[in-house]
C-alpha cells in the first residue's frame, strides 16, 4: 500500500488535535498545512515541525505533493472547500458539518460519484462510548424494534465558543457566532441514525428566541439573520419510530457529556443524563453502564502541551478512551499510543478510518451518503423553525454503494 500525503486546511484549535495524528500514521508520507493567515500558519508549522505550507488553498490543490485534504475551517465553508478539492482530484476529510444546504449535499454526492475519490465526514459521535454501547446492543437485537430516540448537543456559548469564534472571526466574530444550531446537527442526529440505520423523513422544529445581553443572536448582527440560540425538533423516522433532537447554545448545563443519547425499543432501552447512563429491558433490571462508556485521560502530556486548546475545552478535547473502546483499539496503529486523543475517544479512530479508506480505495464508515443522512434533518429543521414549526419533508439522498 502506497502512503498518502495530507494537507490540513485551517490550523485552529480543532485542527491542532489532528495534525500530530496524521503525522504519526504509518500510511501518511507527509503532512502539509494551509491557512490564509500567514502568521498563524508560520506559528503552527513551527509548533508541529511541518516543512510545506500554503497560504493559498488553490496552490495546495494544484500541488502534486498533496493527495488529500483535511478540512478544519469555519463550518459554513466546508462544502465549498470540499467540492473544490474533489474537482481538483484530491480526497477529502471534512470536519462537521458537511454542508449547510440541501443543494450542496447533492453537489458533494455528485462529485464523489463522478470522481470516485474518498470523502469522509469526521463525525466524532460515532465513536463515543454511549453510541458504541447502543450499537452493540442494537446489532444483537436487545432493543427490539425502534420506538423513540433522543439526541442532544448541549453546548452553552460560555463553554469555549466565545473564544473559538473570536479566534476565527476577528472583530466581526458576532456576525458568524450566530450560526443556527440546527445547521450543526450531526453529533446528535448521528447518535440515533448510526445505530438504527434508518433515516429521518419529516420534521417539525421550534426555535428559542435568544435574550442574552451579548447580542450574538440578533437578526441585525447575524450573517444568517438568526435569532434562535436553541432549537428543538421532532422527527418521524423511516422505520416507523420517532426522534427528538435538541441543539442548544444557551443552556445551564456545564458538566457531563455535551452530546447525549437515549434510545427506546420494544424490548430494551438506553437512558442517559448528565450524571450517568443506564441500560434496562423487559428481562432484566436497570444497570448503570457509566463505567463502561466514560473516557479516562489516556494521552501524552508532552503532546498535549504543544496543542493550543482553550482551557475550558481541554477536558473535552483531551479525553482518552473508555473501557468499551479497548476491543476496537487493536486495529489502531501502534504509533498512536503516545499521541493525543479527544472527543470521547474518537480522534484516533477517525484519522485511521480516513487514511485507511484512501489507501485501500474503500468507502469510509462516514461516507458522503451518511453525511447527507446526518446533515439534511437539521437543515430542514431550521427551515421548519423559521416557519414556526411547520411539518416539512426531508429528502432521501440514498445509501452508500
Amino acid at each position: 500500500m502506497n502512503p498518502t500525503r495530507v494537507c490540513v486546511v485551517g490550523t485552529g484549535q480543532f485542527a491542532q488535535c489532528f495534525i500530530p495524528l496524521f503525522q504519526a500514521h504509518p500510511l501518511v508520507r507527509e503532512v502539509s498545512l494551509c491557512d490564509r493567515l500567514p502568521r498563524r500558519l508560520s506559528t503552527e508549522a513551527k509548533r508541529f515541525g511541518v516543512a510545506t505550507t500554503f497560504t493559498d488553498y488553490r496552490d495546495a490543490l494544484r500541488s502534486r505533493d498533496v493527495d488529500a485534504v483535511a478540512i478544519f475551517t469555519q463550518r459554513w465553508t466546508h462544502a465549498e472547500l470540499a467540492l473544490k478539492a474533489l474537482r481538483a482530484g484530491k480526497h477529502v476529510y471534512c470536519a462537521v458539518p458537511a454542508a449547510t444546504t440541501l443543494e450542496d449535499l447533492q453537489h458533494l454526492i455528485d462529485a464523489v460519484k463522478s470522481t470516485g475519490l474518498t470523502y469522509m465526514m469526521g463525525e466524532t459521535s460515532v465513536y463515543y462510548g454511549n453510541r458504541l454501547y447502543c450499537k452493540e446492543h442494537w446489532d444483537t437485537g436487545k432493543f427490539g424494534r425502534f420506538v423513540y430516540g433522543e439526541g442532544e448537543y448541549l453546548h452553552d456559548m460560555s463553554h469555549g465558543f466565545y473564544d473559538s469564534y473570536r479566534y476565527s472571526g476577528g472583530t466581526a466574530w458576532k456576525k458568524t457566532a450566530s450560526f443556527p444550531p440546527m445547521l450543526y446537527p450531526t453529533h446528535s442526529v448521528a447518535m440515533i441514525l448510526s445505530v438504527t440505520g434508518a433515516r429521518m423523513t419529516q420534521v417539525s422544529c421550534l426555535g428559542y428566541v435568544d435574550r442574552h445581553s451579548d447580542g450574538v443572536f440578533r437578526k441585525s448582527a447575524s450573517l444568517w439573520k438568526n435569532v434562535f440560540s436553541n432549537q428543538s425538533a421532532l422527527f418521524r423516522t423511516s422505520d416507523g419510530g420517532m426522534a427528538r433532537i435538541n441543539e442548544f447554545r444557551r443552556v445551564g448545563v456545564k458538566e457531563g457529556r455535551s452530546v447525549r443519547v437515549s434510545l427506546y425499543g420494544t424490548e430494551g432501552a438506553f437512558e442517559e443524563q448528565s450524571d450517568g447512563a443506564i441500560w434496562t429491558s423487559l428481562s432484566e433490571p436497570p444497570i448503570s453502564v457509566e463505567k463502561q462508556i466514560r473516557c479516562q485521560g489516556v494521552h501524552s502530556r508532552s503532546e498535549w502541551d504543544r496543542i493550543n486548546v482553550n482551557k475550558s475545552l481541554k477536558k473535552e478535547f483531551a479525553g482518552g478512551f473508555a473501557r468499551i473502546h479497548q476491543k476496537y483499539r487493536t486495529r489502531l496503529p501502534k504509533t498512536f499510543r503516545t499521541q493525543p486523543n479527544g472527543h470521547e475517544g474518537s480522534h484516533q479512530f477517525l484519522v485511521d478510518d480516513f487514511v485507511t479508506s484512501v489507501v485501500q480505495k474503500s468507502v469510509p464508515p462516514v461516507s458522503i451518503w451518511d453525511a447527507a443522512r446526518y446533515n439534511a434533518p437539521g437543515i430542514v429543521a431550521h427551515d421548519s423553525s423559521m416557519r414556526d414549526g411547520e411539518m416539512l419533508p426531508i429528502p432521501d439522498f440514498g445509501t452508500r454503494p
